[in-house]
């Protein structure tokens, strides 16, 4: 999520866009100039890349299907699909039938059984609200009461969605909540007057991943997946390198951990064309190792990993680099 509504997270309405197989071109909004954003896979099989889409226009967030199948990727305020092909890449996007009202930021996720869509939006002068359709982006009915609210994770059991939300009148404190995706009311998980953001749920239920900057700066935290308790006591510290540690995701098979680190001091994870850092992490025995090991390094930022992106394997995960346009 952002820490401002003028946030880069909310992308500007794109005026056209012109597909072709793997590449997009179109105007973008006053509000960000365009960029190629390039979506890769990394395998840890082969402890490499591949480019699997590229568009001359911001495209955000790649998050896996369960079964393996396809990614789906925010830009210009909607979602699309991108199904692999034979050869690793994937065929052209189409476009979710979530209505053009909807401006989609890079918050969203298909739930583990694949059978329901979870995704952030803003409609009108709206701030970002969370909101569940079909996997096509049919049926939808909004699920949080109160904006800004952002998506970030689903419970492995599909019952509850977590997200990170600002509830304090004119203040900027943002925290962790859940509410049953089947409706309800929300439940606050931290209260800690720092930073919060990026919930992620591990496989086995028991512990939601975030990162915080409670620590002095960005690191990775990890409670109990029914709240970190009074004065968020019962959360640890997993993970804290030299760098801003944002966005934990863990792999389907809970044995590890996969996280985006930004420069030190990088005050938000708004900037796009900083040096970024994927960094891989061990979990064995429900413990996270206290090294880390770095994968990737490239140009991105807001928009790379926000999102959970392991493909069902635990082999793989996607990401996005941005570059400027000649």
């Amino acid at each position: 999520m952002k820490i401002s509504a003028s946030s880069s997270r909310f992308c500007s309405k794109l005026v056209a866009v012109a597909l072709s197989l793997i590449v997009f071109s179109s105007a973008a909004g006053a509000a960000e100039a365009p960029l190629r954003s390039r979506i890769y896979v990394y395998d840890l099989r082969t402890h490499s890349s591949k480019l699997v889409f590229t568009a001359d226009t911001i495209w955000e967030a790649p998050n896996w299907s369960p079964d393996g199948k396809y990614l789906i990727s925010n830009s210009g305020g909607l979602i699309y699909k991108l199904v692999f092909k034979a050869d690793g890449t994937v065929q052209t996007p189409v476009k979710l039938n979530i209505p053009h009202d909807y401006d989609c930021n890079n918050d969203k996720a298909i739930s583990p059984d694949g059978a329901k869509l979870a995704f952030s939006a803003s409609r009108g002068d709206d701030g970002s609200e969370v909101f569940l359709a079909d996997p096509d982006g049919s049926n939808i009915r909004q699920i949080t009461k109160l904006s800004p609210s952002y998506f970030h994770g689903w419970s492995p059991d599909n019952k509850t969605l977590a997200y990170v939300a600002q509830r304090n009148a004119g203040g900027d404190q943002y925290d962790i909540y859940g509410q049953p995706a089947a409706g309800g009311e929300e439940t606050r998980l931290t209260s800690n007057s720092h930073h919060d953001d990026g919930p992620d749920y591990s496989p086995d239920g028991r512990w939601i991943y975030i990162n915080s900057d409670r620590s002095g700066k960005e690191a990775v935290w990890r409670f109990s997946s029914t709240g970190a308790g009074e004065n968020d006591a019962k959360a640890e510290m997993v993970v804290s390198d030299s760098m801003e540690d944002w966005f934990p995701h863990i792999s389907p098979d809970g044995k590890k951990l996969v996280y985006i680190a930004y420069p030190a001091g990088t005050p938000t994870h708004d900037p796009r064309d900083v040096h970024i850092e994927l960094k891989l992490v061990a979990i064995e025995n429900d413990k996270v190792a206290k090294s880390q090991k770095m994968l990737v390094q490239a140009t991105g930022g807001q928009g790379s990993m926000n999102v959970n992106s392991w493909a069902p394997d635990s082999m793989r995960f996607a990401y996005v680099t941005y570059e400027a346009l000649p």
